[in-house]
């Protein structure tokens, strides 16, 4: 009876899946992902600014008010050294494109097609999107999910 108590126990435990969720203080990952230009674009060359990586779907409501909001904001500080990377978990390529273009976005994006089970997305540990990650210009970790006035006092800090 013990005995099934534990194996049961084990078992249990063995279907826990383990999210790799990153944690401030960590550097920006080594991760080399497809821009919508066809590039590969590795996430460790963004080091030496103030970067935000953008989780966000073409599908995902809550994402395009987002992406409207994150718009103005490089639009306003760009030239100060401050970066997105908008990485997308879309699965269709021409449905992501179609967004970029109707949200007007100017900033780097990359796709990672498959979805919340995408290297990027284990890695980062997203679960909801939009989910967003702040990294200061030496490539660590400061914020997950920071607001608006967060990135703003990051990249003044950093001028």
């Amino acid at each position: 009876m013990r005995l099934n108590l534990v194996l049961i126990m084990l078992m249990s435990m063995l279907c826990i899946p383990a999210a790799a969720q990153l944690r401030t203080g960590v550097s920006l990952p080594k991760l080399t992902l497809t821009s919508s230009e066809g590039q590969a674009i590795d996430l460790t060359s963004f080091k030496g600014q103030v970067t935000l990586i953008d989780f966000w779907a073409s599908w995902c409501g809550p994402c395009r008010v987002a992406n409207k909001k994150l718009v103005k904001l490089y639009s306003k500080y760009k030239k100060q050294g401050f970066e997105i990377v908008g990485v997308s978990l879309d699965k269709d390529k021409a449905k992501w494109r179609d967004a970029i273009k109707k949200d007007k976005i100017a900033y780097v994006q990359v796709n990672d097609p498959a979805g919340f089970d995408a290297k990027s997305a284990v890695t980062f540990g997203v679960e909801n999107m939009p989910a967003s990650y702040l990294f200061d210009a030496s490539g660590t970790l400061i914020a997950i999910n920071p607001s608006e006035q967060q990135i703003i006092n990051e990249i003044n800090k950093a001028k």
